[in-house]
């Protein structure tokens, strides 16, 4: 087996460059497990793959991630029977009377609901696609600034997921202000330096600041010139769901039948303690009884649109699986003891924070790994920050700030691919539009953490 050598980097690369160049992120994400498969089994490679299969679908993540996007599928399905999304983008009109309104709004939302990355994603992509196609805005701008933004709010606002976690992380290795781990990331939070470059520049690409580049760019002519916000490349099924309009509309807009859902949703998922799985299965409930009520749905109509809703989530659960399946095989090929073993050497005096930031986020980025990053590398990079006599919390935001990094660009992560299935868009093609702002944030933020290094080593 190959373990601890550039090999293992193999199986990464074989994802990123398969994805690219056939534009199927299914296919990529397959042709890695394969590579790796082989890496790992030699000869008895078929073994290895199928082994590693079972191992992703008896992980307890994807059976909570499938659990999360089967009842919000169901939960879309519905709305898209009801007419209740429709509903609240014609009551929107009142307020939202112009492309830059609608995208502000988009960014607004997500920030608003900062608890977890996954429930941002997933609401306000459902919540505003209808409201911005109005507009002629490309569903991979929305997504765009959704997920530019989802996982920095998450790291910067300290009462999140990520800021538990994180906490959590700085005090079992001994970083503490005023005695807890809390604390030390409330100091350390001006310096997630990534998590403010990406809302800051989420903001201005909403308010309209920063032109469209490079995916967005040629997106945005080809919605100006054909008038579809949907991109290409989507099948004749995905299509129609998205752009599923049968239920009965009233005379005046009922934008409580939107609303009521969601917001029982949120509620619910942070009353208990972050629960997404809770606050979908109460939204699909509630939104149930409205339109049963109001006979928007039939009874018999009930199963029908909820085995749509499950169906049209049927490539995310594939993903969800092999993206699960690559990163099983980087743990199996010691790809993160690789990774720390070749960058340690220069991981030293005021470089530390900038070279621990730019390690966190390639390898974020490359595997898929976000938060089992974290607790990997923490343990190396504050023990080493204490040794060099730089501060070790400004090493520990560099850590965060990396995760954050490749939770908004991985291919095959979990929040592009959840961002991605809330507008309708390929993961792939949200990606390549993300890339180039998130790149423009990492390289401040590489700046940004060799200014605060030098200055740190300097004290």
């Amino acid at each position: 087996m190959v373990q601890n050598t550039a090999l293992a980097l193999l199986p990464v690369l074989t994802v990123l460059a398969v994805s690219v160049l056939t534009k199927r992120a299914l296919l990529g994400l397959l042709s890695g497990t394969v590579v790796g498969a082989i890496l790992i089994g030699g000869w008895g490679f078929f073994d290895t793959l199928v082994g590693t299969f079972g191992a992703s679908l008896t992980n307890e993540t994807v059976h909570w991630l499938v659990l999360v996007v089967v009842l919000f599928g169901i939960l879309i399905a519905y709305f898209n029977a009801s007419g209740a999304v429709s509903d609240f983008a014609r009551w929107t009109e009142r307020f939202v009377n112009s492309r830059r309104k609608s995208l502000l709004l988009t960014w607004l939302l997500t920030v608003a609901l900062f608890i977890d990355d996954y429930l941002n994603a997933l609401t306000v992509g459902t919540s505003m696609k209808k409201v911005t196609d109005r507009y002629g805005v490309p569903r991979t701008l929305v997504g765009s600034i959704v997920k530019l933004t989802s996982a920095p709010i998450a790291v910067i606002i300290p009462f999140s997921t990520w800021a538990v976690f994180f906490a959590a992380l700085l005090e079992q290795d001994g970083v503490t202000v005023n005695g807890s781990g809390f604390g030390a990331y409330l100091a350390g939070l001006p310096t997630v330096f990534f998590g403010w470059f990406a809302l800051i520049i989420g903001l201005l690409l909403a308010l309209g600041v920063l032109p469209l580049v490079g995916p967005l760019k040629r997106e945005q002519l080809r919605v100006d010139r054909t008038g579809d916000t949907l991109p290409e490349g989507l099948t004749p099924e995905e299509r129609a769901f998205e752009l599923a309009e049968d239920g009965a509309q009233s005379a005046r807009p009922l934008p409580y039948n939107f609303l009521i859902p969601i917001a029982t949703l949120v509620a619910v998922t942070i009353l208990t303690e972050v629960d997404i799985v809770k606050g979908a299965a109460a939204a699909v409930v509630v939104a149930l009884i409205l339109y049963v009520a109001q006979r928007r749905i039939t009874l018999k109509g009930v199963l029908d649109h909820a085995f749509e809703g499950i169906t049209s989530m049927g490539y995310v659960m594939v993903l969800f699986v092999l993206a699960f399946m690559v990163q099983q095989i980087n743990m199996d090929l010691q790809l993160a003891e690789w990774v720390i073993g070749a960058t340690e050497p220069v991981m030293h005096g005021a470089l530390l924070p900038a070279i621990v930031f730019l390690v966190c986020g390639i390898y974020a980025y490359a595997t898929g790994a976000f938060w089992d990053l974290a607790a990997v590398i923490t343990p190396v990079v504050l023990p080493l920050a204490i040794a060099v006599g730089v501060d070790p919390v400004l090493a520990g935001t560099a850590v965060f700030s990396g995760a954050a990094l490749g939770s908004t660009t991985c291919l095959y992560g979990d929040g592009i691919i959840l961002a991605s299935k809330s507008v309708g868009v390929k993961p792939l093609t949200l990606m390549l539009s993300i890339l180039p702002y998130a790149g423009l944030a990492a390289a401040l933020s590489f700046i940004a953490y060799l200014i605060a290094g030098c200055v740190s080593f300097a004290g």
